[in-house]
């Protein structure tokens, strides 16, 4: 007997066609998020738009939905998508291709890091969409590779960030070679003076739309900091993983070096680690998301460099390990979980000395962060708190340290050295007999 599908009726109310409601219900999608409801009529209509909206709103579902019913299944290359990141072009690719599984509409992904014949042979195939990052979009369009004829639509997604890493030049010559009537469509986390300087330039009376709401982060996301000690990370971190035993997480370190070395201290004590960063080979990156979205390991251990091409829906805990360097890096990060309204974790380790770092993301997002403590863990920069012990043990540890010069066994302890005008803050050394 065959199953009846229910298909979402709201996104039908919106004007998405059966073939595409067909995909939704496969994918588990019922209800349009807030920026669908707005973007998904605009594109729709034809117009060009300027959408500000927060990370795991549904914005790809938002623009790509739209643009690909107004694709012809029997013409070539109609939408472009442009990504600051190879991980974001492979991650939308894949989700625009799931949308479009019932459409009979092709796809491709461009970027670096892929040889470039391998790719040459897929756009041969006369793909109806293109999503790549500007350099290598660039390079097909130098190579001729690439021809913008029969273009319909632009995209440039996390537009912000891509103007961020330093696509500035690559963007304007793309928008520059796409002559015909076509549809612009920005879409960015934050929209700057320079963004709306680039609509201005490249699109056509754009509609200004945002969904981002006053608060920055979503309401979703728990957040929690733990002062410790810089020495104490790590043993911090056993301890939360144990506590908290996440289903899916993502450890976030500043340097690539950092996520090295901690991926394989991790690994050592029995925990399935994986590290993603600039510097791994283009597949091995993908090799290792594919895992990841797969739960065949539960830790990935990453930079802020890739954080924006991380879009699994299960994360449910975000933990940095080192507090970003850049405030607006912390939203990034933390905007890995809570996806599509989910609820998640974030974790923040913070040292005595990163007070004000953490004050300034606070002020941010206009939230005071909750200082969370686990049990059976007590930093080592606070030990001098605890209650007195007996004997030597009641005596600080700074003091035992410096004034604990002992004689032989049995002997009272000798008077604390002298200090000299040339050791200034050190004890002088007792010359040995």
């Amino acid at each position: 007997m065959q199953k009846h599908t229910i298909l979402p009726q709201p996104f039908a109310d919106l004007g998405v066609e059966v073939r595409f409601l067909k995909a939704l219900e496969r994918m588990g999608f019922a209800t349009p998020t807030d920026v669908q409801k707005v973007l998904i009529p605009l594109i729709l209509e034809g117009k060009d738009v300027l959408g500000q909206a927060r990370t795991g709103t549904g914005k790809t579902a938002a623009f790509a939905l739209p643009l690909l019913q107004r694709c012809d299944p029997a013409g070539s290359l109609q939408m472009l998508c442009l990504t600051p990141t190879r991980e974001l072009a492979v991650q939308v690719c894949d989700e625009i291709r799931r949308l479009a599984q019932f459409a009979d509409l092709r796809g491709v992904p461009v970027y670096g890091g892929q040889r470039i014949s391998t790719q040459v042979h897929y756009l041969g195939r006369k793909p109806h969409f293109v999503v790549g990052t500007p350099g290598r979009v660039f390079d097909f369009l130098q190579r001729k590779v690439l021809k913008f004829d029969t273009l319909r639509a632009v995209v440039l997604d996390e537009v912000d960030r891509m103007l961020d890493i330093g696509f500035r030049d690559a963007i304007r010559d793309i928008l520059t070679h796409v002559r015909q009537p076509h549809q612009t469509i920005f879409v960015s986390a934050t929209v700057e003076h320079e963004i709306r300087r680039l609509t201005q330039q490249f699109a056509t009376d754009a509609v200004a739309v945002d969904i981002s709401r006053d608060e920055i982060v979503v309401d979703e996301v728990e957040q929690f900091c733990c002062s410790v000690d810089a020495r104490d990370k790590f043993r911090l971190l056993k301890t939360v993983l144990k506590e908290e035993d996440p289903e899916l997480t993502i450890i976030f370190t500043n340097t690539k070096a950092g996520a090295h070395k901690l991926a394989r201290r991790l690994h050592e004590i029995g925990i399935s680690a994986k590290e993603l960063h600039g510097d791994l080979m283009q597949k091995r990156r993908e090799r290792i998301m594919g895992s990841f979205r797969k739960h065949r390991f539960k830790v990935l251990v990453a930079t802020d460099l890739v954080s924006r091409g991380i879009d699994v829906q299960a994360i449910t805990h975000i933990i940095n390990y080192d507090l970003p360097q850049d405030t607006e890096a912390y939203v990034h990060r933390i905007g890995r979980t809570a996806r599509m309204g989910a609820c998640g974790k974030a974790i923040t380790f913070v040292t005595p000395d990163q007070g004000k770092e953490l004050t300034q993301i606070e002020k941010l997002i206009n939230v005071l962060i909750e200082e969370k403590k686990y049990p059976g863990f007590v930093p080592r920069v606070f030990e001098e708190d605890r209650p007195p012990q007996p004997e030597a043990a009641a005596t600080p540890r700074y003091q035992q340290a410096v004034f604990s010069d002992r004689g032989p066994a049995g002997e009272a302890p000798r008077s604390a050295p002298t200090k000299t005008l040339g050791s200034k803050f050190r004890p002088r050394r007792r010359r040995r007999l």
